[in-house]
């Protein structure tokens, strides 16, 4: 089986998987971030050696206060408990996406768990978090503007490649996969200049449900694909 070096998953379907047992939604966000740790171990038993979540939106902001309350309380929570656990286990972790909205409390678990882990090589955990694409390509472009103003860069020898440095993902490879759960068909403002070439796949397990077996079907459905990069088939077409 050929397994992807990268995955990137768009974790949806945790208040859906929630109604459906008539419980808050609150709730599905619980069993969502518990969900993640299983995630990890499973991909770094397969061979995974990247992996980058989409936890939070910069559209997610027009939800009620009180579901983004709790689910940053939640995730506070995992990193405070797991942190130690993910370090014994060679994982690095690290958060993209804005930080001039979160809570203070939230920087600074974030900040203590990615400077634990930063020397970590078995696997790295990417999350995202108040994080859009279109915000992403927008910085990116805001800083090379800055880089240039101070004479850092030339223009003519900025193509694709030397761009991507200014992105959230500088120097990690772009994703080989992208997962999203609970059956919705769209990329929803994720990653949108890492993607352009990535296999995308789709399934209507919610993502509490998303189990080792689910994410084997994944990997097995990326592996019976042909990857073209806008090249030739090898069966000619």
């Amino acid at each position: 089986m050929k397994i992807p070096t990268h995955i990137a998953v768009i974790m949806d379907g945790n208040g859906r998987w929630a109604k459906r047992r008539n419980l808050s939604r609150t709730f599905g966000h619980k069993k969502g971030i518990e969900r993640v740790e299983d995630l990890v171990k499973n991909a770094k038993e397969i061979g995974i050696k990247i992996v980058t979540l989409f936890a939070f939106s910069t559209e997610n902001w027009s939800r009620p206060k009180q579901e983004i309350d709790m689910l940053f309380s939640y995730l506070k929570e995992f990193l405070v408990t797991k942190k130690e656990k993910l370090n014994q286990e060679g994982i690095k972790v690290n958060f993209i996406g804005r930080r001039d909205r979160l809570d203070s409390k939230l920087l600074e678990e974030i900040r203590k768990v990615e400077e634990l882990t930063q020397n970590n090589q078995d696997l790295i955990l990417n999350i995202a978090l108040d994080y859009g694409g279109r915000w992403d390509i927008l910085d990116g472009a805001k800083r090379l503007a800055q880089a240039f103003s101070k004479k850092e860069v030339s223009l003519q020898n900025i193509g694709e490649e030397e761009f991507s440095n200014y992105l959230a993902l500088k120097g990690i490879p772009e994703p080989d996969l992208l997962i999203r759960t609970s059956g919705e068909m769209r990329i929803s403002n994720f990653l949108l200049w890492q993607l352009a070439y990535t296999e995308l796949y789709f399934t209507s397990c919610f993502w509490p449900d998303f189990d080792k077996e689910e994410l084997i079907k994944a990997v097995e459905d990326y592996s019976r694909r042909e990857r073209r990069f806008g090249g030739i088939s090898s069966k000619g077409d």
